[in-house]
């Protein structure tokens, strides 16, 4: 973190109570002062996890996502 000055977070796991927001808290405790941009996450969206695999697969964070929010930190 404190080469780079960014954090990017990812985890399958819904944004609201994972360990991302953990994560993003304990970062933010101990470097804040290092980082250059806010913490991102990268995550599921905070609704019941879809039973079928095309919604699944939707569902779960995935390449394209990942691409789409480290671009953005980047650019911050």
């Amino acid at each position: 973190m404190r080469k780079t000055s960014k954090v990017l977070l990812l985890h399958e796991d819904t944004r609201t109570g994972g360990m991302a927001g953990e994560l993003a808290a304990t970062i933010s405790e101990s470097v804040w002062e290092h980082l250059d941009a806010t913490i991102v996450r990268v995550t599921a969206p905070d609704t019941p996890v879809p039973y079928s695999p095309p919604l699944e697969e939707a569902f779960l964070p995935n390449s394209g996502k990942v691409v789409e929010k480290a671009r953005w930190l980047w650019q911050y």
